[in-house]
């Protein structure tokens, strides 16, 4: 019986520890990517949450957790416009290959190496 408890409460505090772990990870990573915070705050708060961990947590949270979530939003924003941007330069290289297509296809009409026929459905396949 006692065996299941120590268990049990090894998973809880399992648990905890890795919640509080994964709050340092993000305090850590807001703290850094805040521009507008000056360098000597930067060294009080890592300073503080060495000295205090989990009260330095806390208080970070409790001061600062309106804007760790808006710099959260804006990097989010940020990756989304330049994957936005990469999509849309990738779909302009397909565009290219689709007329290259087109154009292979028709000198091939042309020399009377595929039929009409055998031309639409390049066409069709190429632009749908």
């Amino acid at each position: 019986m006692n065996d299941f408890w120590d268990f049990f409460w090894l998973l809880v505090w399992s648990f905890f520890f890795v919640a509080y772990l994964m709050m340092l990870f993000h305090i850590f990573t807001d703290l850094f990517r805040d521009p507008e915070l000056g360098g000597f705050a930067k060294v009080v708060w890592v300073i503080a949450l060495f000295i205090l961990p989990l009260l330095a947590a806390l208080i970070y949270v409790i001061v600062r957790g309106q804007g760790m979530a808006q710099r959260a939003m804006e990097q989010n924003q940020r990756y989304m416009a330049e994957q936005q941007d990469y999509i849309r330069n990738v779909a302009g290289t397909s565009s290219a290959t689709t007329v290259d297509q087109l154009s292979q296809a028709k000198s091939l009409l042309d020399n009377g190496a595929i039929s009409p026929d055998e031309f639409a459905q390049i066409k069709a396949k190429a632009l749908g």
